[in-house]
């Protein structure tokens, strides 16, 4: 295994830390999730030009099609609570009080 295999998994490792870890803010929560997505394309993309393999180069870029897609979403979701519910706190959020 050379030394960029390592740092996309450690990268892909340090996400899920930061996902479990870090669950005080809306906000930090979200960049943990896409640094899962980024990792997971950069170790997509290096495997398929290792191997050669046309498909998974096809794989990754939907891959970062719906990273992107995730990471607007989850931007307006934020905003979207933190206007209704004045902070960012995810304690403080109760979706199933009406």
């Amino acid at each position: 295994m050379n030394i960029l295999t390592t740092v996309l998994f450690s990268l892909f490792f340090l996400g899920i830390i930061g996902v479990i870890i870090n669950r005080l803010h809306l906000l930090s929560l979200l960049l943990c999730l896409e640094l899962l997505l980024v990792s997971l394309f950069l170790n997509i993309s290096t495997w398929s030009h290792l191997h050669e393999s046309l498909t998974s180069l096809n794989f990754s870029i939907l891959l970062l099609t719906l990273s992107a897609c995730e990471a607007s979403a989850g931007l307006a979701l934020m905003v979207s609570m933190s206007r209704s519910h004045n902070t960012d706190l995810l304690v403080n959020f109760n979706l199933l009080q009406t």
